[in-house]
């Protein structure tokens, strides 16, 4: 069986400090949320922009690098 990775790149402003979990078996869960923007012009031609929030969860080294 083949081993499929997907990878995304966010890019996009924190909404709040991480908050950093340690848990009973010792291992270190980040969670945060991230607001992405989207620029884009309605059918009028005036500029709109969408916030999309995405709430990121990272666990062991990357935990301890947030």
């Amino acid at each position: 069986m083949s081993t499929i990775k997907n990878q995304v790149q966010l890019i996009g402003n924190v909404g709040q400090d991480p908050m950093v979990t340690k848990l009973d078996s010792g291992k270190k869960v980040a969670r945060l949320s991230l607001a992405t923007n989207e620029d884009y012009k309605n059918s009028k031609g005036e500029k709109q922009t969408e916030t999309n929030w995405h709430t990121v969860v990272a666990w062991g080294k990357t935990a301890d690098i947030i």
